[in-house]
């Protein structure tokens, strides 16, 4: 099937401001921007790079090899993603070193609980998915074009020192998503990892098997949107498949990186009791007891505002399933004051970390280990 991306694509409720709103976040790191330095923000393309993730089709057509979807695109066109380009018989992406978001946050926002707790990331993302959900929080910035937002001229090595200028103890891949800026990310990967800082990546994980490989050589930890374990769902409402997900999840595990999983519950769609019970079963069995697993509030917005919030009783009945059936670092995210944001040792039920929505408010571990037990806590601490 041959993907490609045309004008008529566009949707005809986006605005031109609303996709350049998130894009400015760079000026608290910055101050205002201005026309001609280095980090200042431009709308529209900035600079584009020769990507190996492609193999030649036919005498016109490039195959993607980045992600599942395998996008054949023809001279001059994009792949799904919208930052893939044929380009005179060469693969390019348009959005390296060009993030349309920088912001510096706690860790526990992006979300990691087992890292670090306490310390602050700096996030990068650009514009461009191979999904397109109909529940995206970002769809302003990850479902539109490049030449949609504004974005900062920032490449890797400038990443990096505005990092540890910041004093933040990570370099994180998230918001948007970061297999679209592949490339970006693992150049940025490779220097942050040489100044001594962890690499974070918060991604849908919908990516091949190579460079997934290449990309697990230089990260320490990873969150996944595991959206869901009917693969209805991934066609209907994420245009994907389910298994390339649980694929990914599954070489993670074996490369040794740290996996969170985050399973955002909408109304309706996948909160079935039975459904849950089958993926927690599944992380039990394939990635292992201690993966942290964040149940995550619906609140309604893009293409389903029609739905309600998420109850918090069918957060609660999650959560039970999901400890009942062996995974005792279960979390409730978008519930500030929940029970469910704190983690507690499983040997003695120690409450070793004790959170209020992305704040710390106390650590009782000692070098990873619980301080009342002594028993050992997963996690990059």
């Amino acid at each position: 099937m041959q993907y490609e991306r045309s004008d008529t694509d566009r949707r005809d409720f986006l605005k031109a401001g609303a996709a350049g709103a998130c894009a400015l976040a760079l000026a608290g790191l910055f101050g205002a921007p201005r026309r001609g330095q280095a980090q200042s923000a431009e709308f529209g393309l900035i600079r584009r790079k020769r990507s190996p993730w492609f193999r030649r089709h036919d005498a016109r057509h490039l195959e993607c090899t980045l992600c599942p979807k395998r996008c054949r695109i023809a001279p001059g066109r994009r792949g799904v993603c919208r930052v893939r380009e044929n380009r005179g018989g060469e693969m390019y992406t348009m959005v390296y070193g060009n993030p349309s978001l920088v912001q510096i946050d706690p860790v526990e926002r992006k979300p990691f609980y087992h890292v670090l707790p306490g310390t602050r990331a700096l996030s990068v993302s650009t514009s461009g998915c191979p999904l397109e959900c109909a529940f995206c929080e970002v769809w302003d910035m990850a479902l539109v074009d490049p030449e949609e937002v504004h974005a900062y001229d920032l490449p890797p090595e400038e990443v990096v020192r505005q990092a540890q200028a910041m004093g933040a103890r990570s370099v994180s891949y998230a918001f948007g998503e970061p297999v679209a800026f592949f490339e970006f990310m693992y150049e940025t990967a490779r220097r942050t990892r040489s100044a001594g800082l962890l690499n974070l990546v918060h991604t849908s994980a919908y990516i091949e098997r190579e460079p997934l490989k290449q990309l697990a050589a230089t990260i320490d930890a990873v969150n996944v949107d595991l959206k869901s374990f009917d693969p209805e769902f991934y066609r209907d409402l994420c245009g994907g498949e389910l298994e390339p997900v649980l694929e990914s999840l599954r070489l993670l595990a074996r490369a040794g990186v740290h996996i969170e999983i985050t399973n955002l519950l909408i109304p309706t769609l996948n909160d079935d009791d039975a459904l849950i019970r089958r993926m927690v079963r599944w992380i039990r069995d394939e990635l292992g007891p201690e993966v942290p697993l964040h149940f995550a509030r619906f609140y309604p917005l893009y293409k389903l505002a029609n739905l309600p919030p998420t109850p918090v009783s069918t957060l609660n009945r999650a959560r039970t399933i999901a400890m009942d059936e062996g995974l005792p670092f279960t979390y409730v995210a978008k519930v500030t004051g929940h029970e469910g944001e704190n983690t507690f040792c499983p040997s003695c039920g120690e409450k070793v970390i004790e959170r209020l929505g992305f704040v710390i408010e106390a650590v009782r571990m000692n070098s990873g280990a619980c301080a009342s037990c002594g028993a050992r806590i997963g996690g990059l601490w």
